[in-house]
């Protein structure tokens, strides 16, 4: 199927409110459906035969930056709101006791929902990596791969004390499963409401299950039907505490699913390609050229690449912030100077970004009001300022309302894969500043190194709390992953004597 081809069926199928003479929807015609034998077989088996000498040395070093990346955001993410209830509930559902590490706290519980705390840890501040699209799609709607593979893997491999390099196997195959399913899946998914993390996160943290319990081929096609499943998301959550719900829940389904299916739970074999399967269900239509043939041809670590974030918020406000921040420092401005702030993106940033008058903390996350003014108040947006007493300051709430937030035609024609931000700056004085970002930093064009991460991390830990001395350990451990023979090196340093 053409890429052309494709997006036109996308964007028929999106259209669900488009109604005939009788009231129905509007369907696509079941042929538009790509019939594609053996998608799923094909995952697998890519799964079961890929070693860790298969993943070149670019891609590892890449993952480790962003696995010390995911262990520094579980820290962070231990000790906000979500992560105390989280851990409430697990202790009230009688869930504690277990090899697996509730990281940031000295709390152990079963794989499953140590994964599903961690995962939870991890995606609460809105600070995790997110896959970068290819084609005319929009990278904020792909995937937050590491939050639904390095909790899964850490939390099956540290009871089996598992090496450093079969950690890393798994993370980076739970990666490239995940963000190849995610490209595929057609536009219409996210449209429609679905928070991609939580939808195709199962298969990530099923692929992490599948690898490092050594799942026969039927074994991993009825855990793959299972995880299929499992996926759920919407998008009505963003800014709420079931935002990082969703992402600990596909880390738990994952394990689940890879638990079933070694007693022998059956599922549908087909569970991507099938009418009435992942794709179809979740998408109404997807293209099989991203994903078949494609695993690991290129990894996507290396092409398109995967971001990580410099703010804790969403990635399509990250490149509006570090130009707001560029333009506030090279003019000197300040925020008396200030009468009103134009910023435009394309219209699906826009229609993601939908809390214009944020009111707390996780509110602000989705804010592009809120994200600008803290560049132009503050000169910085770390894990201190996106809380519920800095978004109610009343110079903060006077400077959102200065700000208009609109789509932009001339954002948009820079390609929808692109977070391309225009912003003109208004001043009293009667003079308007005018600048474009498109790439953050911490993007592929403008990655962080290990340093940079290690230096992210320290600013994790710090908000925490936690022992500088575990911290540098934590990072010197990372950096030597691949000749960790045991990943429980990791357990004391990540965890803690009480909580």
């Amino acid at each position: 199927m053409l890429r052309r081809e494709f997006f036109q069926i996308a964007a028929a199928s999106g259209v669900a409110a488009s109604l005939g003479p009788l009231g129905q929807a509007a369907r696509v015609p079941a042929r538009t459906f790509p019939e594609v034998k053996g998608l799923t077989r094909y995952v697998v088996d890519f799964i079961r035969k890929t070693q860790y000498s298969d993943i070149p040395p670019d891609v590892l070093e890449t993952g480790q930056i962003h696995i010390l990346d995911g262990f520094g955001l579980a820290l962070a993410g231990s000790m906000v709101p979500t992560g105390h209830l989280s851990r409430k509930f697990v202790r009230e559902s009688d869930l504690c006791g277990g090899g697996s590490t509730v990281i940031g706290t000295a709390m152990k519980s079963t794989p499953q929902y140590a994964a599903f705390l961690n995962g939870i840890s991890i995606h609460t501040n809105d600070y995790d990596d997110s896959q970068m699209a290819l084609g005319n799609r929009v990278s904020g709607m792909l995937m937050h791969p590491t939050v639904t593979a390095l909790p899964p893997a850490f939390a099956l491999g540290e009871p089996a004390g598992i090496s450093g390099k079969d950690l890393m196997l798994a993370y980076h195959l739970a990666v490239e499963v995940e963000c190849k399913i995610a490209q595929a899946l057609s536009p219409r998914s996210y449209e429609s409401g679905f928070h991609t993390t939580g939808v195709v996160g199962p298969f990530g943290a099923v692929t992490a299950g599948v690898k490092l319990r050594g799942l026969d081929q039927d074994e991993c096609l009825n855990a793959f039907g299972i995880a299929g499943a499992e996926g759920a998301g919407l998008q009505a959550n963003l800014g709420t505490m079931t935002k990082p719900f969703h992402a600990g829940h596909a880390c738990q389904s994952g394990i689940v699913a890879t638990s079933l299916a070694a007693l022998g739970w059956t599922a549908t074999h087909e569970a991507l390609e099938a009418p009435g399967g992942f794709f179809h269900a979740y998408g109404g239509v997807y293209d099989p050229g991203y994903l078949l043939n494609k695993l690991g041809s290129p990894w996507t670590f290396a092409n398109p690449g995967v971001s990580i974030k410099e703010y804790p918020c969403g990635v399509l406000q990250q490149p509006g912030m570090d130009e707001m921040l560029r333009l506030v420092r090279q003019y000197k401005i300040t925020p008396d100077q200030v009468e009103s702030v134009d910023v435009g993106t394309n219209e699906p940033a826009y229609s993601v970004l939908i809390r214009h008058d944020p009111q707390d903390g996780l509110e602000s996350k989705f804010s592009m009001e809120f994200c600008l003014t803290m560049m132009l108040l503050e000169g910085k947006a770390g894990l201190s300022q996106f809380t519920d007493a800095v978004v109610r300051r009343p110079d903060v709430q006077a400077m959102i309302h200065r700000i208009h937030y609109h789509p932009s035609a001339a954002a948009a024609a820079g390609g929808l894969n692109k977070m391309t931000t225009i912003i003109q700056i208004h001043l009293k004085d009667g003079r308007t500043i005018s600048g474009r970002g498109v790439y953050a930093k911490g993007s592929p064009e403008h990655p962080m190194s290990f340093a940079d991460e290690a230096e992210k991390f320290r600013g994790c830990a710090d908000f925490v709390h936690w022992p500088r001395e575990k911290a540098e350990k934590i990072i010197e451990t990372v950096r030597g992953l691949e000749a960790v023979s045991d990943i429980r090196q990791l357990t004391p340093l990540l965890s803690s004597v009480e909580g």
